[in-house]
């Protein structure tokens, strides 16, 4: 009879699930839909695992699988889809947003989230999700995209991401990736939004390193001659702060330790 009931309560989430179309749902989801107590909902949920109807993402989040999967029960859903069940405040940032613009052909392994909150990095099948605390200064610039039919998530503008990139290289593979998304989006860019952006978070070496790569890319941008008159030269900083810095040249003009020659920042025209 328990069994009964509990098998019961399995098919009315699925089918609950499906009518919404949800693809991700919470523990107090769950147990709404259910009319069930802790204890039920959660023995509901730890059976529909077993049987690869749900897959848990972290603790008290979980992903409907579709039967479309098959009989090994695999189902990779979009990240786009299952960051905004992850954390409120967000949106999808660095390399993952050159990557969705197409300013890189890169696909990282790394899900980046920017976020005004702290939270622990996620490792969910074959992704990582890594959340990049920025402070309120600094976290604007995103838009709305779909994903889906219903599914809407945030993200970072073209414009945005360049800022971002040259502000942390670090989430984006370093200063060769960044300059290599801003040839890609020359053509879709509003650069004087990019300037205005890059003076909103104010900080310096961000305009430094949005002046020195774009006389390097040669974009004939008019805004290169605004940065130079903006930006203060003292103290000195290093061009791409992800690799060496040992072997360096400086550039007056900018007030940048050039740690990447010109060959190394255009090396991908190449491919």
């Amino acid at each position: 009879m328990t069994q009964n009931i509990n098998i019961g309560l399995q098919n009315r989430l699925l089918l609950a699930l499906a009518e919404k179309e949800v693809s991700v749902f919470s523990f107090e989801d769950a147990k709404k839909i259910l009319h069930a107590n802790n204890s039920a909902t959660r023995h509901v949920l730890m059976n529909l695992t077993k049987k690869r109807r749900l897959q848990r993402i972290e603790r008290g989040k979980y992903l409907l699988i579709p039967e479309r999967a098959g009989i090994e029960g695999y189902w990779a859903e979009s990240p786009w889809v299952i960051v905004p069940h992850l954390i409120d405040t967000y949106y999808v940032g660095f390399w993952t947003a050159m990557n969705f613009w197409d300013m890189t052909e890169q696909i990282p392994y790394t899900v980046f989230v920017a976020t005004t909150k702290r939270k622990r990095n996620l490792e969910y099948l074959n992704q990582r999700f890594e959340f990049v605390t920025l402070s309120k200064k600094k976290f604007f610039g995103f838009i709305e995209q779909k994903a889906g039919n219903k599914e809407t998530f945030n993200i970072s503008s073209r414009e945005k991401t360049i800022v971002d990139g040259l502000m942390h290289p670090e989430y984006c593979g370093g200063i060769v990736e960044v300059s290599k998304a801003m040839w890609n989006a020359r053509k879709e860019v509003d650069w004087k939004i990019v300037l205005e952006m890059a003076e909103k978070v104010e900080i310096n070496v961000v305009l430094k390193r949005l002046g020195y790569v774009l006389s390097i890319l040669d974009t004939k941008e008019k805004i290169s001659e605004k940065i130079r008159k903006k930006i203060k030269k003292i103290p000195y900083h290093y061009l791409d702060p992800t690799t060496n810095k040992d072997k360096i040249e400086t550039s007056k003009e900018y007030g940048l330790y050039i740690n990447r020659s010109k060959d190394e920042l255009l090396a991908w025209m190449d491919y």
